[in-house]
């Protein structure tokens, strides 16, 4: 599963995210372009119990999370 939360400014990043957790994947990645999407969405999913990896490509980063 993927959510594309480019172009967005926080909440909105943090709701995608929180909406594509209500099924509990096992894993999600999430792409964001600003540095307070990436902290905002990491602090959410670790609070929700995934562990989350980083890779910035350009000005995005991929956040894959994925359940403990």
């Amino acid at each position: 599963m993927k959510v594309d939360a480019r172009g967005l400014s926080c909440p909105q990043p943090v709701i995608l995210t929180k909406k594509a957790l209500c099924g509990k994947p096992s894993e999600l990645t999430v792409v964001v372009d600003n540095r307070a999407a990436v902290e905002n969405v990491s602090r959410y999913a670790k609070a929700m119990g995934y562990v989350v990896a980083l890779v910035a490509e350009g000005q995005d980063t991929t956040l894959t999370l994925t359940r403990k």
